[in-house]
């Protein structure tokens, strides 16, 4: 019997400051570079790509609170309110 090495895929994690209480998932894709457009951030979320809080979101206007995270690849991003 062959063995197979696996390599688990590491997540890193940035946060991402919001100055109002929540952002939408399209708008936090392109805020934090992800995605160049909104038409590319919609077509990322309708492939599936992008996870939030680990389950696989399909609806591009979800609204992100502090607290949350979304993940793309191997990049997590927390959701975190800008003080002031």
């Amino acid at each position: 019997m062959k063995k197979i090495k696996v390599k688990l895929l590491e997540i890193k994690e940035e946060p991402l400051a919001i100055r109002t209480d929540f952002i939408k998932l399209d708008q936090a894709l392109k805020f934090c570079g992800i995605a160049e457009t909104g038409g590319h951030a919609k077509e990322l979320v309708e492939k599936g790509a992008v996870r939030v809080n680990g389950e696989t979101c399909l609806s591009r206007g979800k609204k992100l609170f502090a607290g949350d995270t979304f993940e793309y690849r191997d990049v997590r991003f927390k959701i975190e309110k800008e003080a002031g």
